[in-house]
């Protein structure tokens, strides 16, 4: 039995996860998908999930550097091509929705760099990572129990 089905009903979970796999395999890049599970994972002080999706994203090949300054993405924006910029800013700005609505020029210029299909993916992911964060912090599971 996996962590997650230790903290959740089987069936929640199996949904939680099914949610996850149908957001990620529909993005279609899998180190995007974790940058944007970093960041989320960064806002929300989910260690668990911070120690499984690093570990997962330089299973994927992405560098040290990336990863290290991905909390500064804004400032280290030539490490990050416009692309991901605009996932981690819509990512920043569907986290954080007690700053109000996500602000339409962050969602059009996701928008624009995501055709309507990935987008919906996007937030999905977006959705999947904040509803897995509050599962491992309200439970406060420490990091170091993932696996791959």
């Amino acid at each position: 039995m996996t962590a997650r089905t230790r903290l959740l009903d089987r069936e929640v979970a199996q949904a939680m996860s099914a949610l996850s796999a149908a957001a990620k395999k529909g993005l279609g890049d899998p180190s995007l998908a974790e940058l944007v599970m970093v960041r989320a994972s960064q806002i929300n002080h989910c260690a668990f999930c911070l120690d499984m999706h690093l570990t997962l994203a330089r299973k994927n090949g992405e560098s040290e550097q990336r990863l290290g300054l991905l909390d500064a993405w804004e400032e280290a924006e030539e490490l990050y091509s416009e692309r991901e910029r605009a996932a981690l800013a819509l990512t920043e700005a569907v986290t954080v929705l007690t700053d109000g609505f996500v602000p339409d020029a962050v969602y059009e210029r996701a928008a624009a760099h995501f055709p309507d299909g990935e987008l919906a993916h996007l937030v999905g992911l977006i959705a999947a990572i904040n509803s897995w964060n509050r599962v491992m912090v309200g439970r406060r599971i420490p990091p170091g129990g993932y696996t791959p």
